[in-house]
């Protein structure tokens, strides 16, 4: 891999990190082309408890965060993976999902297949390497934050 892809995948990496509001100690499930390079990444940096889809186990609610890399892959196919990823994800998780750059259209054909599967979108970001959106089931309510 060349150096300047090392980049780019770092900043894709830390640019999800941030966006999911991930923490070393949640659980986190990636999907996607790049699962298993994302959940390496992961595990360089600290986060112990990290699977692929490949190797999460039986569906249970009991991810805290699903990573989705749906770059190269198109928006049609994306509805079953979240509807598999439903049954992964604890009420309160955080669904993030990274895309190629998508022109408004194609965000908002995004956002639609993510609320057709429960969630609320909360945040996106276009990014100079991709779209991204993070999304939370429609009846979970935020965690209130300590003063």
């Amino acid at each position: 891999m060349s150096e300047r892809n090392i980049a780019a995948s770092d900043r894709i990496v830390d640019a999800m990190i941030a966006l999911a509001r991930c923490s070393k100690e949640q659980r986190i499930m990636v999907a996607g082309s790049k699962s298993f390079e994302l959940t390496f990444e992961l595990e360089r940096r600290g986060f112990a408890h990290v699977a692929a889809t490949a190797n999460c186990g039986r569906a249970a609610h009991q991810y805290d965060v699903a990573l989705v890399d749906w770059r190269r892959r198109p928006l049609r196919g994306l509805e079953s993976l979240l509807r598999w990823v439903t049954g992964l994800l604890k009420s309160e998780g955080v669904l993030l999902i990274w895309t190629e750059p998508q022109k408004s259209a194609g965000r908002d054909i995004l956002r639609c297949a993510i609320e057709t599967c429960g969630f609320v979108v909360e945040r996106d970001i276009i990014h100079q390497e991709g779209f991204a959106v993070s999304a939370r089931f429609r009846e979970s309510k935020p965690i209130p934050k300590a003063a």
